[in-house]
């Protein structure tokens, strides 16, 4: 499988209802961050109400 971002192998597939998507390591790594910096986030923890503990 390819990475749907760009030419290389994709090391991360997900499947959901039939559609399956690849990514390589480094696209994988830049949309963890994009969703790391993502306002939304921040509101489902508030809403969801996670613990962290470290």
């Amino acid at each position: 499988m390819q990475c749907h971002y760009c030419d290389r192998d994709a090391d991360i597939a997900v499947d959901s209802d039939g559609i399956k998507v690849g990514v390589c390591k480094t696209h994988f790594r830049e949309q963890m961050a994009e969703l790391e910096d993502a306002d939304w986030l921040d509101d489902l923890e508030d809403e969801l109400d996670i613990d962290r503990r470290e």
